[in-house]
């Protein structure tokens, strides 16, 4: 129910002589959606400059139905207050009152001169007779979850293409740990989750990196390898706004083929007033049993013509996930292929256990189709997340028509996770077959495959790892933005810059034991138990087995930086032989990205540099050990009733690092991308009647052209039999352009019921891996693998329709369906010879002259196609029965269907990977003036998590997560919070291509959070 306060859009009545008249009979800018009657008298109020006072009371707040654009503001006016048993009334040139139509004629109170046209009015001429100003009511809303839903309905029903929404108190004030976990509840849109947490963002199922993302209309930059953005840095306390966009138009950035998602961040004339938001929360873990601490305040003001808002948002997770793993299938051409006993005795074994006669050992075709666990071990992970975050927005707005605004956002996430690791890796290089105990002939026989499933090996390598991987990523972006409306033309402009800079420190201590072991599947995964061959040892309780191997050391630094400048153009028209077009739009925008990436790599074997004297003779039990029950915090190790000691990374970091030790950059692995985009378009804006049907519809094209400079290191081979990389980076120019047409339509059907349908031809870029122009060597295979900076895009031609049912107080009710037909797939293929190649043996004597094959990345030759269905239900119970005041349902279900098929060598057609085939989310809320409630369900169906070896898909379970949150208003400014995350406490599990063949059990507890926020 919407309740009694609502926000008045006027702050004052300019009655005084020589105000400075308005011209209400302009044309209004752009349509406006069919909404609740304060928020479409606010969106008239901001293109015309029109003030508006009414009594809340007197008026109530009924939905007004949509206004086209181009109509003049009478006219626009009339439109709105339709039906809705009100009538409007002007007091002076600028300042307008909504009262109740009593049936009267009134006459003008205003100076001929000033008057406006009232012809397209129902009241013909209002009088000065009625209410004065100083007996109106100017009441302020404050935030609410159902309020929130009601604002992002507005803003889908008012964009003329399909898009979804979620404002700043869904975003804000809803449990979840970052921005990617918001999205979640936005249909057709999943998450990625890693040890618990939401990472990354899938549109309608295809993978994250085909989904553009912006924030204040800037594409952001983040650090990662590739073109996707990693969600979880951002804090959600400083958006304002999130926009899924999946039909574009001309004027959107290219980038998505499954979509686009818009970020705002708020600015001080959001507010009406003067506005301050301090929280704090603090949330424990249920299995690190930490409590970690969260704060966030937002400060905005207006002063004249100005206005300035800062925000800060801190917050520190402790994340422990406790993990058991039978790690993917492996080909027994590991042990058949192998040369003497190790592939004769793997050949012998296969036939007396199993019955598998292997007729070609070295014929990878038949020995691919037999398989047998890879890795199995138990592993603990600590994630520790420090991340903060923080915007700044000056505004200059000396009038409704004129706005310059300054944007920055900044912000830092450091992570920290540990990683412990007691693994068994049957396909060891010193081991082979024993003893099969036990093995599946049937469950796979569709694929001719025979699974081993419970074997006894010679030498199993059983490891110790500790491992830490420390990445901290910086980000920043700043903005300036224009926004001018004139009688006929509007500009908005922007120019801004998008920077990341990530550096990621990886370490491996790494403690190794070769011994008979007998590895299996259980229930929920894998396990390695002592052999009953002779020489047997419990690999979790003997450290003085274990000899050292190495510290195994990686760092690596990307460093990603995006400029943009964009300019658009608007001509409203009336033009007398073409009424319907009411409007011209065009522009240009200008990007400049580059990206940088450097790696090195490093082992330590000793105490100083170059130094082997640990390898094979200092053991585990020479270092300090922990259990790993105390070695993290949170206790025992929920998964099984196990424990076992460890090196702590702390230890192993300050002890194996000797003076001056750094990890040095190899120039073989440096690459950097320059990628420059000139984008112009036009489009247009059509309204017009088909019968009784109000259709408007938005046509247009975009022009891109792409230019890109790539440049790395390729590697060489000296005379002398040593390699090296050449002195210079090797460069390579790539170019494309493109067309890209585009179709929105909308027609309301009959009050509150709109048909849409949209249509466009999109694209992806390539990645920025894929484009770089660098080449890995292989001397032995004569085989060369280069980046390909002539790749063009991936394409996607989609159209889409639906029905949208928009009822009041908010209540929506939508079906959709759309198909994209994809075509130029990035795939690795054959692409050339280089001839005449010096290849030299090692002590520098000439091996031979060969040609070397070149594999690089290519676009697929086909299209693939994806078909999906999206349902939405947003219902306030209330408009049911008043009992149900205050309770709602906001519910949305995705189902797709691909033909776009993963990669297998073995010809198993499986999704493409991320793509699963039903989601859906289901939200109950109840709320009243001091209390509110919120359970949130949100689920995802099975999916290709990978494909193992290029040959077996790897499966991830379905998995459904519960989340509440309740609040309580103690004042009406003060609010106290108790939000549950995964309160099921749910496993993430996973199999290869059969459940009866488990990769993971995976557990990252429960959290649990109190919170008070405070709002001036």
């Amino acid at each position: 129910m919407r309740r009694t306060l609502f926000l008045s859009i006027a702050l004052a009545l300019q009655v005084a002589a020589g105000t400075a008249a308005a011209d209400p009979a302009r044309a209004a800018t752009q349509a406006i959606a069919a909404q609740p009657l304060d928020s479409a008298l606010n969106a008239l109020s901001r293109q015309t400059g029109l003030q508006f006072v009414y009594s809340a009371q007197v008026a109530g707040n009924p939905r007004s139905p949509g206004v086209q654009a181009g109509l003049s503001a009478d006219a626009a006016l009339a439109r709105l207050l339709s039906g809705t048993g009100l009538r409007y009334r002007y007091l002076n040139a600028t300042t307008v009152t909504i009262e109740a139509d009593t049936g009267s004629t009134p006459t003008s109170s205003l100076p001929d001169a000033a008057a406006p046209s009232l012809a397209a009015a129902t009241p013909t001429a209002p009088t000065a007779e009625g209410m004065g100003a100083q007996n109106l009511e100017t009441i302020q809303v404050t935030g609410s979850y159902s309020r929130s839903l009601e604002q992002a309905v507005d803003v889908k029903r008012a964009n003329i293409g399909f898009s979804d929404s979620i404002v700043a108190t869904d975003v804000a004030d809803f449990p979840e740990q970052n921005l990617a976990e918001a999205l979640q509840r936005v249909p057709g849109v999943t998450i990625e989750r890693s040890k618990g947490l939401g990472t990354k963002v899938n549109v309608r199922g295809l993978p994250s990196e085909y989904t553009l993302v912006s924030i204040n209309d800037l594409a952001t930059a983040s650090g990662s390898g590739g073109r996707d953005v990693e969600f979880d840095m951002f804090a959600s306390e400083i958006i304002q706004q999130v926009t899924v966009q999946k039909s574009p138009t001309a004027a959107d950035e290219e980038g998505g083929i499954a979509g686009a998602v818009k970020i705002s961040t708020a600015r001080p004339f959001d507010y009406k007033e003067r506005k301050l938001v301090l929280s704090a929360e603090g949330a424990h873990n249920s299995i690190s049993e930490e409590v970690d601490p969260r704060f966030a305040f937002l400060a905005a003001d207006t002063w004249g013509d100005w206005g300035g808002l800062v925000s800060f948002s801190k917050a520190k997770r402790t994340n422990r996930t406790d993990s058991t793993s039978g790690i993917n299938f492996r080909p027994m051409s590991r042990f058949l292929g192998a040369s003497g006993t190790r592939g004769t005795q793997a050949a012998a074994v296969l036939a007396r256990d199993a019955g598998v006669n292997v007729q070609n050992r070295t014929n990878t075709d038949e020995t691919n189709l037999i398989v047998f666990q890879d890795k199995v071990g138990d592993r603990v992970y600590l994630n520790e997340q420090d991340k903060w975050g923080a915007t700044a927005s000056l505004q200059y707005q000396p009038s409704s028509t004129f706005s310059v605004t300054f944007d920055a956002m900044l912000g830092g996430y450091d992570t920290t996770e540990d990683e412990y690791d007691a693994a068994a890796y049957s396909a060891s290089s010193r081991s082979t077959l024993d003893t099969i105990h036990d093995y599946d002939a049937t469950t796979l026989a569709e694929y001719g495959m025979v699974v081993l499933r419970d074997v006894s090996y010679t030498a199993t390598q059983h490891e110790m790892l500790s491992k830490e991987r420390i990445n901290k990523t910086d980000y920043s972006q700043y903005s300036v933005a224009l926004d001018w409306k004139g009688e006929d033309w509007y500009v908005d402009a922007m120019a801004g810059f998008s920077g990341a800079e990530k550096t990621s420190d990886f370490s491996n201590l790494k403690h190794v034991a070769y011994a008979p072991s007998r590895t299996r599947w259980t229930g929920r995964s894998g396990e390695t138990v002592p052999s009953a061959a002779s020489n047997g040892f419990d690999m979790y309780n003997s450290p003085d087995k274990y000899l050292f191997e190495a510290y195994e050391t990686t760092l690596e630094k990307v460093k990603d930086d995006k400029y943009a400048a964009q300019v658009n153009v608007t001509r409203m028209l009336d033009l007398a032989f073409l009424p319907a077009l009411h409007s011209v739009k065009f522009g240009a925008r200008y990007t400049d990205k580059s990206k940088q990436r450097q790696y090195g790599e490093l082992k330590i074997t000793g105490p100083a540099a170059g130094d082997s004297a640990w390898v094979n003779k200092r053991t585990l039990a020479d270092s300090p050990l922990q259990w790993i029950s105390d070695i993290v915090p949170g206790g025992d190790y929920s998964i099984k009733d196990l424990d076992w000691q460890q090196v702590s990374n702390d230890y192993a970091r300050s002890a194996f690092r000797y003076p001056g030790f750094h990890t040095p950059f190899d120039a073989g692995q440096y690459y950097q991308v320059d990628e420059k985009v000139t984008s112009l378009y036009a489009m247009t804006d059509f309204a017009f009647d088909i019968g009784s049907v109000p259709v408007t519809a938005n046509a247009g094209v975009r022009y891109v052209d792409t230019a890109v400079t790539s440049f790395g290191y390729h590697p060489i081979q000296r005379p002398d039999g040593s390699t090296g990389y050449t002195d210079t980076p090797v460069s390579k120019d790539g170019s494309y352009d493109d067309l890209l047409p585009s179709l929105n339509m909308t027609a309301e059907l009959a009050h509150g019921l709109l048909l849409r349908a949209a249509a466009s031809k999109t694209m992806m870029r390539p990645a920025l891996t894929d484009i770089a122009y660098k080449r890995t060597a292989s001397w032995s295979s004569f085989r060369f693998t280069d980046g390909n900076p002539d790749l063009k895009p991936t394409y996607a031609k989609q159209w889409e329709v639906g029905l949208e049912q928009y009822l009041d107080n908010g209540a929506l009710l939508a079906a959709s369906y759309f198909r994209k037909n994809i075509d130029g797939v990035v795939i690795n293929s054959f692409t050339g010879i280089v001839p005449d190649v010096a290849v030299y043996n090692a002590n520098g004597s000439l091996n031979g002259i060969y040609d070397f094959d070149v594999y690089q990345p290519v676009n697929a030759k086909g299209a693939y196609q994806v078909d999906g269905v999206e349902l939405v239900a947003q219902l306030p119970l209330g408009m049911f029965h008043p009992l149900l005041d205050g309770f709602g349902i906001n519910a949305n279900y995705t189902m797709l269907d691909s033909s776009l098929a993963g990669e297998s060598s073995l010809g198993i057609r499986t999704p493409m990977p991320g793509l699963s085939e039903k989601t859906w989310n289901l939200t109950a809320y109840y709320e009243n003036s001091r209390f509110d409630a919120r359970v949130s369900y949100n689920h995802k169906d099975e999916y290709v998590e990978s494909i193992g070896y290029d040959m077996y898909p790897i499966w991830r379970d379905a998995y459904g997560q519960l989340d509440v949150s309740i609040g309580y208003r103690i004042t009406d400014n003060l609010k106290v919070s108790l939000k549950g995350i995964n309160l099921t406490n749910e496993i993430t599990s996973g199999y290869t291509m059969d459940p009866s063949f488990p990769t993971m059990y995976e557990a990252s507890g429960r959290r649990i959070s109190l919170g008070l926020r405070a709002d001036f």
